[in-house]
């Protein structure tokens, strides 16, 4: 799908989950939505005229059939506060699709998607994708409390849903790394959320010598390469732009 800036119409928003928030947007015209790619983001323009960068979302689910894609923000700052803010009713600009999403077919007949924190986000659409090709995958969110893990029903139609908490309140308690799904066999991992997650989740599947890609959430103020404010170091390739040449990554390429 060609980059455009599209206006938005919000629909919905709703709160999913300890001040994380669900957007449900409609197009202002007809696009091809079926064409994003999981993992792939957006930058919405802030309604705070006084914040004058695009904040940098994941794309959470699309149905292009009834036209509609979801937006899951957690606000942290001025920028997602002011985007939070928002009405139904009311047109969010946004600039999409941007970056490289997942790949399909590196996820083999059994992979495992990890997510924590509004990096649950990219995996409600990528499990959707891979459930529409029939492929069920093991889904493993963390949470600090029940109250903390997203979209759980959701993501339950697409696959095997795992959970922990740190308090044991809801599914298996410790951390993501500590599951026990990690004992069955998988074809690849990818994983979103906290980067100390991601770095430990990477570890995991180093030693287990699993294909491991990890969506990176540095700062991307431009989403073009414009700016280099996302730069990320890697193994063979030094210094990349996360927002072009990622998000989504071969965590043994990344520098931790």
């Amino acid at each position: 799908m060609k980059k455009s800036s599209i206006d938005f119409f919000v629909s919905e928003i709703i709160e999913v989950g300890v001040n994380t928030y669900q957007l449900r947007l409609f197009p202002s015209l007809e696009i091809p939505l079926n064409e994003i790619i999981p993992g792939q983001f957006v930058e919405v323009l802030v309604p705070d005229k006084s914040v004058f960068l695009r904040r940098p979302i994941s794309v959470c689910d699309i149905d292009p059939d009834n036209g509609w894609f979801d937006l899951l923000i957690a606000p942290v700052g001025p920028g997602t506060r002011s985007i939070c803010g928002v009405s139904a009713g009311d047109c969010l600009n946004i600039i999409l699709p941007l970056g490289n999403g997942f790949d399909q077919e590196c996820a083999g007949v059994r992979p495992l998607l990890v997510g924590g924190g509004v990096g649950t986000a990219p995996m409600l659409y990528f499990a959707r994708k891979l459930s529409e090709n029939r492929i069920q995958a093991d889904i493993l969110l963390g949470g600090r409390t029940q109250n903390h893990i997203l979209l759980k029903k959701r993501f339950e139609a697409f696959g095997h849903l795992c959970i922990t908490t740190d308090d044991g309140s809801l599914g298996e308690k410790g951390l993501v790394t500590a599951h026990s799904v990690w004992d069955d066999e998988h074809s690849a991992c990818f994983v979103c959320g906290p980067t100390p997650m991601m770095k430990a989740v990477s570890a995991i599947c180093e030693e287990k010598k699993l294909p491991c890609y990890v969506s990176l959430e540095n700062k991307m103020a431009c989403g073009i390469g414009a700016c280099l404010c996302c730069v990320q170091d890697t193994k063979e390739h030094g210094n990349v732009c996360v927002c072009t040449d990622g998000p989504v990554f071969l965590s043994s390429e990344i520098k931790w």
